[in-house]
């Protein structure tokens, strides 16, 4: 066993903030199991080890968590086992400052609490055949806390813990950054996506007003702006000093110059909230975000990760993933075919739901790819902020440059891509 992965069984283990007690592990159980009293939940071992690889998360600790328990009114003795995935804030001072001055843990936490119950709640009142499969490719939630720490009469810290299923014993896996997504993976997504739109599409035509009145916890166009261009200023130097060693990629240097004194305009441009279609995003839509399985033939897909749920446009989604998180060939020959896939997927399911995108709205295939070709510059942006992930990598170094030269043959590197009207 190596340093970095603890096992306790049947013990206490203290890892991050949150001590992984009996006590603790009956909470989540109580709240997985609604009406089971604590004192009839009899905790027999558990397990806790790291979640992910160290350095893979910047926004939480995690921790996975497996118990084996059995209940006292249970008849048979059965002995149940659950595994879980607890988020605690970051160990680490300054991720925790930036996560707890940025609230990307309560967001979350009111994502699974305060979001999701609404979107079910609508979904089954308006559904009325239950074979009408509308779902939230989301792992369930089963446990959440927040408190954001007090400074008198004396200084408390700021705490969350958020516990949510862990999917991996379902046969979800991740995929590696530097390979990306297949085809039957970027249909798995977009598709997934789709649904957590086209729900909370609905919901906000159901009720007549922008969801960002009814959950104000979400990420604020200003406020994501910021966070957002201080990761390009972090990022451009690397990318210039990269660029400016390939000679045939001075037209695409020329052209970041002239946008880099517009970065934060077009940021908050392309990130606000548009109507008709205004919905919740998910706003970080990447591979790394994302895991798949195999389920008779079909690919599915699951989306984790909501710290940075925001009420944006449905497009700078979809061109997050299509930007980052797939190969040059499979982006220049499949990009329709994917947002056919997410228009066919939206549309059916807001029909389900009692809404015609098309009728209702004035919002069409055509306008979808429009929007597209905008929010790629955004999703360039954003990528730009992260370009470290890619530097270094010859494969990842490639795809970058591949979409650099795509995106500037098209004239996306203009800054007037982010202020152009959409037609309709």
């Amino acid at each position: 066993m190596s340093d970095s992965e603890e096992d306790s069984s049947g013990a206490t283990s203290t890892c991050a903030d949150w001590p992984i007690t009996e006590e603790c592990l009956q909470a989540v159980l109580k709240e997985h199991h609604k009406d089971a009293d604590p004192a009839h939940i009899v905790v027999l071992d558990f397990s806790v080890k790291p979640g992910c690889e160290t350095g893979e998360s910047v926004l939480s600790d995690i921790l996975a968590v497996t118990v084996k328990y059995s209940l006292r009114d249970d008849p048979g003795g059965t002995t149940h086992s659950l595994s879980f995935i607890i988020k605690l804030l970051p160990q680490d001072p300054f991720s925790r400052f930036f996560v707890t001055e940025a609230q990307f843990d309560l967001r979350e936490i009111k994502f699974y609490t305060q979001v999701v119950p609404d979107l079910e709640v609508f979904k089954n009142d308006v559904l009325i055949d239950d074979s009408e499969n509308v779902t939230l490719p989301i792992p369930k939630c089963y446990y959440a806390h927040y408190s954001a720490g007090e400074t008198e009469p004396e200084l408390t810290p700021p705490s969350s813990v958020l516990v949510l299923e862990n999917i991996k014993p379902n046969g979800f896996k991740s995929v590696e950054f530097s390979a990306g997504l297949d085809l039957r993976q970027a249909k798995a997504a977009v598709e997934a996506i789709a649904q957590v739109h086209a729900l909370s599409l609905s919901l906000k035509i159901s009720e007549g007003k922008p969801l960002s009145e009814k959950y104000p916890f979400l990420f604020q166009t200003s406020r994501a702006s910021d966070s957002y261009q201080q990761l390009v200023e972090r990022g451009l130097p690397q990318l210039f000093q990269f660029l400016e060693s390939k000679n045939e990629l001075q037209d695409v240097l020329d052209a970041l110059n002239d946008l880099r004194p517009h970065t934060k305009t077009i940021i908050e441009n392309l990130l606000a909230a548009e109507e008709p279609m205004a919905l919740i995003t998910h706003t970080d839509f990447w591979c790394n975000n994302l895991m798949f399985r195999e389920v008779d033939g079909k690919c599915e897909c699951a989306v984790l990760d909501w710290q940075m749920v925001t009420y944006s446009r449905p497009t700078n989604d979809l061109s997050l993933l299509l930007v980052s998180s797939v190969s040059a060939d499979l982006r220049r020959n499949h990009t329709d075919e994917l947002l056919d896939v997410y228009w066919e997927k939206l549309t059916d399911t807001c029909r389900k739901l009692k809404v015609d995108i098309e009728e209702a709205l004035k919002y069409d295939r055509k306008t979808l790819g429009e929007d597209f070709k905008k929010g790629q510059l955004l999703a360039l942006l954003l990528c730009i902020g992260s370009v470290d992930l890619a530097l270094g990598n010859a494969q990842m170094e490639e795809r970058l440059i591949e979409l650099l030269q795509d995106l500037n043959k098209e004239g996306l590197l203009q800054a007037e891509v982010a202020s152009s009207t959409t037609s309709t």
